[in-house]
């Protein structure tokens, strides 16, 4: 296992990984949060 973290952390491929692992984390967090604030808007 400390292989892997070490991988990731350290090589610039594992950072690309680890930013893009991240990226689409908050991306699906922002969207959930979009989608319900218009499902609950009467408007439209």
């Amino acid at each position: 296992m400390d292989v892997i973290f070490n991988l990731l952390f350290t090589s610039p491929m594992g950072l690309l990984s680890l930013f893009a692992i991240l990226f689409m984390i908050g991306m699906a967090i922002y969207l959930v949060s979009w989608y319900k604030r218009k499902m609950n808007d009467p408007d439209e």
